[in-house]
């Protein structure tokens, strides 16, 4: 595994841990459909979510956020309606969310910006 795919891996970890402290549970981690991949598929009471993780070390090459383009939100729209098509037991709301993180593993001051509701 690379560096880089090791920080994405810890972000991923950070989200997670968020989200079960906030009451959510977690039901998919890297969920592969046609048109990419699902980071995380939480869901709590009758709300399914999908979460883009973002994750930096540094602001050299911008914030987290930043990395949803267009394209990259068209596909986590696209990826979204297809695990609902795959899903059809879920009948309740969805959304999906960014989770930006900044930090490193193993040190203090990570920093957590989570965005709601992204692509309404």
């Amino acid at each position: 595994m690379s560096t880089r795919q090791e920080i994405g891996r810890w972000g991923e970890n950070v989200a997670a841990e968020h989200l079960k402290n906030r009451g959510w549970t977690l039901l998919e981690r890297n969920y592969r459909t046609p048109y990419g991949e699902l980071d995380l598929v939480a869901r709590k009471g009758g709300t399914l979510l999908f979460v883009e993780v973002k994750t930096r070390t540094s602001e050299a090459f911008g914030m987290p956020e930043e990395a949803i383009t267009p394209v990259k939100a068209e596909h986590l729209l696209n990826a979204a309606r297809h695990y609902l098509q795959q899903h059809p037991e879920f009948d309740g709301t969805w959304r999906v969310d960014v989770c930006a993180i900044q930090g490193q593993p193993g040190h203090t001051g990570t920093q957590i910006a989570w965005f709601e509701n992204v692509l309404s």
